[in-house]
């Protein structure tokens, strides 16, 4: 019996399709503390959402795995405490070796991702083909990745990004055996995804390179990383205490919703959750410089995330209400 089981968790076949058939994407949101993971499962009950919770390499060293372990176990129980018992699995966000993506699955994960996107065709497929075979025997997911994204998020780092080659995907799926697809159509890691002047418009995504590779992959769950919109109204708080985040911008949320309506099944969501909470964090130590009580700070960042987390299941997602 895989280990996530006996923590209540589910992998993400079974969501995709629902995902699929039903024209939204699962939210995949990423986590590094406590806070951030009670908002997103409160956010999720309360609109009766399935969720993802993504963890990256570099998150997961800092929270410790057999903590982590029992956060996904936790996270479950408090789901069912407020409610509902929405789906939820434990996804690795771009793990980067075999031997990562196997302590994952081994330590509870649901879903893992092996992002091969940086070595040449060839190799990214064998190491994607050696992952699904672990992943397979364990009744895991996994996400494998084609073409690179530019942006610093994590780890994750590219100075350039290289769109996917819809030529590549179809012997890429049938050789590796993988469950979903991240491609590259024009988003990006961390808070500045596009550079643009002021008054200029943010670039569209390439639908046209999604709707190709929806032609050669028909039914087949499409993911898309780095879609966070870099909400203004945090940049703007962050800014106003203290904070240099200047030209920040990242994918507009209509077009977002566009993507969630065809193929893709999984949208990412990591530097907005970051926003948010560093801009009510600083909001309260300009308004309360005395306070150094962490439940005092932590509170309006977790509320404020629910907030965040809620509307991107009702307006981007359109997941709200599929449970």
């Amino acid at each position: 019996m895989a280990l996530y089981k006996q923590l209540g968790l589910v992998n993400t076949k079974d969501m995709f399709a629902a995902a699929f058939s039903g024209g939204y994407a699962v939210p995949a949101y990423n986590f590094n503390n406590l806070e951030q993971l009670q908002a997103i499962i409160q956010a999720c009950v309360e609109t009766r959402s399935p969720v993802i919770l993504q963890v990256s390499k570099g998150a997961r060293a800092y929270a410790n795995s057999t903590m982590l372990r029992y956060m996904a176990l936790g996270a479950v129980q408090y789901a069912k405490e407020l409610g509902v018992q929405i789906p939820i699995a434990l996804h690795l966000d771009h793990g980067d070796t075999y031997e990562l993506a196997v302590d994952c699955i081994n330590t509870g994960f649901s879903s893992v991702m092996i992002d091969g996107s940086h070595l040449p065709f060839e190799e990214n497929l064998t190491l994607t083909k050696k992952v699904v075979d672990y992943a397979n025997a364990n009744d895991v997911s996994v996400e494998g990745e084609l073409g690179v994204l530019a942006g610093i998020e994590d780890e994750v780092s590219s100075e350039h990004s290289h769109y996917t080659d819809p030529a590549q995907v179809e012997e890429f799926v049938e050789k590796t055996g993988v469950h979903s697809l991240a491609i590259s159509i024009g988003t990006s890691h961390g808070a500045y995804k596009f550079k643009v002047k002021p008054g200029e418009s943010v670039p569209p995504l390439r639908f046209d390179i999604l709707e190709k590779v929806e032609e050669r992959l028909p039914n087949f769950p499409i993911v898309l990383h780095g879609a966070s919109s870099v909400l203004s109204e945090y940049v703007e708080i962050i800014n106003r205490y203290g904070g240099s985040l200047e030209n920040a911008v990242g994918v507009p949320e209509e077009q977002l919703r566009k993507a969630a309506k065809s193929a893709v099944c999984k949208i990412n969501v990591d530097s907005d959750g970051r926003l948010v909470f560093t801009a009510k964090v600083r909001e309260f130590f300009a308004n309360n410089p005395k306070e150094f009580d962490p439940r005092k700070y932590l509170s309006p960042a977790r509320t404020e995330l629910i907030k965040m987390y809620k509307a991107k299941n009702e307006n981007v997602m359109g997941s709200a209400g599929k449970v």
